[in-house]
């Protein structure tokens, strides 16, 4: 009898329904879900529109591959330029936040012929052989994943960033906001300095919004804080709220040619018409706003209630780092109080909701937080 390959540590528990920002158990428990599965869900469980253009979509035609014309990959692209704000750059579409850095990376070697790579420590960029490389974790990365080329610097480490991005570098790629690595924010001064000195070198500067994009920070994507324009932008997560679903933004620097990139997958029907629908539910009711003054709701009553080392993200991407291992405040969130959260290493909790959370929802994990974090301090 075969069985799945066990990589996963599970949690006895199995949704079957979900809708809005909440989940729902075989046996009927309902669940309140601030993890969106790794900031998959953007726009909420199940919205209806979001169904409705799947189903639709569906009854038409669900697959055909790159070699004829996919109205819907237009669409996408024009809706995501204009809502992003980046309306010049162009969208090559694939299907996984790896995929979409192995791109980057492939398209900036094609672009200046060279081969070094500039990560940083804590990084986390995906699991296949280039994007897994260029990740700060050796115990993901086999031996068969050369990674000689890359060149770990500390993190928001300005002045190592200045001597270590030289003539000799292919690419800079960078979260915005590190997600796996602990909710760490790129600060404006270090991203200017990667942007100043990509300019100098000519590497190409890859950032990385798999996780940190898409919203989820108040602005569309994380660096637009700082006001640095990236070379390549890569996303997925919240682009499909669910449907697997990719691409890279790309700077009109670079010139296309037939073959340079490709994939099989990649800007499939349904999946245009779930990443179209995404842009359009969050256009409609505004849910970048909606996140970043939701998010600021959480940081007040965060800070409010105390008790952590650290608290830091922006909008609805928070980690809130204790002195304490968070494992049984985790538990406690999820079996006692019926709320899924997430972490990133031993001591910090993680927040990544969809971007429609309210404040109805956003009180529920506060009053649970002051309790839990309260008995934890005495």
């Amino acid at each position: 009898m075969s069985h799945l390959f066990d990589v996963y540590p599970l949690y006895d528990i199995e949704p079957v329904k979900a809708q809005g920002s909440y989940l729902w158990d075989r046996n009927g428990t309902k669940y309140l879900d601030l993890y969106g599965g790794h900031a998959v869900i953007s726009v909420g469980h199940c919205h209806p529109y979001y169904v409705e253009m799947l189903t639709r979509q569906l009854n038409a035609i669900s697959f055909y591959s790159n070699s004829v014309k996919i109205s819907l990959q237009e669409e996408l692209a024009e809706k995501l330029g204009v809502l992003s704000g980046y309306p010049d750059y162009k969208l090559f579409l694939c299907n996984s936040g790896a995929e979409a850095n192995e791109n980057a990376l492939k398209l900036a070697s094609f672009h200046n012929g060279r081969t070094k790579v500039i990560s940083f420590t804590k990084s986390f960029h995906g699991r296949t052989a280039g994007s897994v490389a260029a990740t700060d974790n050796p115990s993901i990365v086999a031996p068969v994943n050369y990674n000689k080329h890359v060149t770990f610097l500390p993190f928001n480490d300005i002045k190592a960033a200045d001597n270590g991005i030289t003539d000799e570098v292919c690419a800079v790629i960078v979260e915005g906001i590190q997600g796996v690595g602990g909710i760490n924010v790129c600060s404006d001064e270090f991203l200017r300095t990667l942007r100043r000195k990509c300019d100098e070198t000519g590497a190409i500067l890859i950032l990385d919004s798999v996780q940190c994009g898409y919203g989820r920070t108040g602005k569309f994507f994380s660096n637009q804080f700082s006001g640095i324009e990236p070379d390549i932008i890569s996303m997925a997560k919240g682009m499909g709220n669910g449907f697997p679903i990719g691409g890279i933004l790309i700077s009109p620097k670079f010139k296309a040619s037939y073959g340079l990139l490709g994939t099989t997958f990649g800007g499939n029907h349904l999946a245009c018409a779930a990443g179209v629908a995404v842009l359009d539910i969050m256009k409609d009711e505004n849910l970048i706003e909606n996140a970043a003054e939701i998010g600021n709701y959480l940081f007040e009553g965060i800070k409010d209630i105390g008790g952590y080392k650290e608290l830091r993200g922006r909008g609805l991407m928070i980690g809130i780092e204790y002195e304490f291992p968070v494992k049984d405040l985790r538990n406690k969130m999820l079996f006692e109080h019926k709320i899924f959260t997430g972490v990133a290493g031993a001591h910090t909790i993680r927040l990544l909701p969809s971007l429609a959370l309210g404040k109805e929802e956003a009180d529920i994990f506060l009053e649970t937080l002051r309790k839990e974090v309260t008995v934890t301090n005495i």
